[in-house]
């Protein structure tokens, strides 16, 4: 077996470890949080809640699952695994999570990846959005059954959570990796909750990131503004490469799945989002960069 409990959890009302009981987690001082049948846990207090749901709706989640299962990230999926597992201690647990983990696609990869490898694993992924942990969680809850066999005391190999990037619920100084995939990185709090000489890997789109969709829905291109090289504060920079690649996407719904997924349904104009609808297909640059990022003593 790859996947292994990840133990790191923290109170995000007062910090201190959480420890599971039953179907709850609860920490020293009483604060309890139950698990929801799906498997997954509501580590967001209310009072730091921007909005009633905040994060992906269910659409764009639904969105989000129907694009990646596709594949059509795949290369992204095994360049982070790879860069995940590169360097780990053979036999010892690499404790990794994904703050912003969508529905979950990545660290699925990862698991599979470290699983044909048999490299021990403790996961976790975070997203504020409860319709994408509640969809991660479900798959993760169904897969395991139906490699149990069905067996009702199946559970998932990933802990599945509820949270802000904002404020980890995650104990200092924990953990190995941290991968950040398009989301909105908080450097401050990677940093508290990665141990010394653990990496925080982030993914960005690069220049040419789907530049033939964007040509569609926009009149003209902004200027892409120059890559930092230069590390956050707590943080060494190792390198960063550039991943490139063509995807074909046929149909008007896949194409709206991979809008949905992206800023620019936003963005875009009622008229540039009409023009993206109006297409029957269209091929795309996938561009995007894989930075690591070591964590520094003190």
């Amino acid at each position: 077996m790859s996947a292994l409990p990840f133990t790191a959890l923290a109170c995000p009302l007062d910090g201190a470890p959480l420890q599971r009981q039953a179907v709850s987690l609860r920490c020293p001082e009483g604060h309890c949080f139950d698990l929801a049948a799906q498997g997954y846990v509501n580590l967001l207090p209310v009072q730091n809640k921007r909005s009633r749901d905040p994060g992906d709706s269910k659409e764009m989640v639904a969105a989000r699952r129907r694009f990646l299962e596709a594949g059509h990230y795949k290369p992204i999926a095994d360049a982070v695994a790879q860069a995940v597992l590169a360097g780990a201690v053979p036999g010892r647990t690499l404790t990794c999570l994904d703050a912003g983990c969508g529905e979950g696609y990545y660290l699925r990869q990862l698991a599979a990846a470290a699983a044909a490898e048999a490299r021990p694993l403790a996961l976790a992924g975070l997203d504020i959005s409860k319709w994408a942990v509640q969809a991660a969680a479900k798959r993760d809850l169904q897969d395991a059954r139906s490699q149990a066999g069905a067996s009702a005391s199946a559970a998932p190999s990933t802990t599945w959570i509820v949270g802000s990037n904002a404020g980890l619920p995650v104990l200092p100084a924990t953990l190995d990796r941290v991968l950040c995939m398009f989301g909105f990185p908080v450097y401050p709090e990677f940093a508290r909750v990665l141990r010394r000489g653990g990496e925080l890997l982030q993914v960005d789109a690069g220049p040419n990131h789907l530049r033939e969709l964007r040509e569609v829905i926009y009149p003209t291109l902004k200027p892409e503004r120059p890559a930092s090289r230069s590390a956050p504060p707590g943080f060494e920079h190792l390198g960063t490469d550039s991943l490139r690649f063509q995807i074909h996407v046929d149909g008007p719904a896949a194409i709206a799945a991979l809008l949905a997924m992206t800023p620019h349904l936003y963005r875009a104009t009622a008229e540039g989002r009409a023009r993206a609808a109006a297409l029957s297909a269209l091929t795309m640059t996938v561009d995007v960069r894989l930075a690591r990022y070591q964590r520094l003593a003190g």
